[in-house]
């Protein structure tokens, strides 16, 4: 009785349809199912992680995957006698030039000692010379200011380091130099 309702060629695109359906289904039941994502941090500490080739030479790392660097010891200048809002402004601007060095790749970490001695803090340049770190920490305001004096020493460290600066995105919630 419903044979002669429906034609032969009106049921083709119908039989069609649940074929491809059923295929899609079985197909999809035989996928393996992914695995579960592992953290970034996970991934970096992990025991499995061996030499990346391309890795290295991105990093420009020497065999023992180090690089040379130039160190900053950050010191008190002799001009520490600024006004406090002078002193806090010359203080944004000095981050604000971290944060434009780092920006250019130049500066791959910088922070300050908490004990507040002579030594204020550190900056490790990412440039083949002392003499281009001391160009780039001529351009810091508390430097020209007489705040702040830089001693500079060649320094060789791991050539991971230029990664931390990425790194430290994912870990910071507020910029120090805002």
């Amino acid at each position: 009785m419903f044979t002669n309702l429906i034609s032969a060629t009106a049921l083709r695109p119908l039989v069609a349809a649940s074929l491809l359906i059923a295929v899609l289904l079985q197909a999809c039941q035989q996928v393996p199912p992914c695995p579960p994502q592992v953290s970034l941090r996970d991934q970096l500490l992990s025991d499995t992680a061996s030499f990346d080739s391309t890795l290295a030479a991105q990093l420009q790392a020497d065999d023992y995957g180090m690089h040379a660097y130039v160190l900053a010891y950050l010191k008190a200048g002799p001009e520490r006698s600024q006004d406090s809002a002078t002193a806090a402004n010359l203080q944004k601007a000095h981050l604000q030039n971290i944060v434009r060095m780092a920006k250019a790749g130049k500066l791959v970490l910088a922070g300050p000692f908490m004990d507040n001695g002579e030594v204020r803090g550190i900056y490790i340049f990412n440039v083949p010379t002392v003499e281009e770190a001391r160009e780039l920490t001529a351009s810091d305001p508390a430097i020209k200011a007489g705040r702040l004096v830089m001693e500079l020493h060649p320094w060789y460290g791991s050539a991971a380091l230029p990664l931390l600066n990425q790194l430290h995105k994912r870990v910071e919630k507020t910029s120090f130099a805002d």
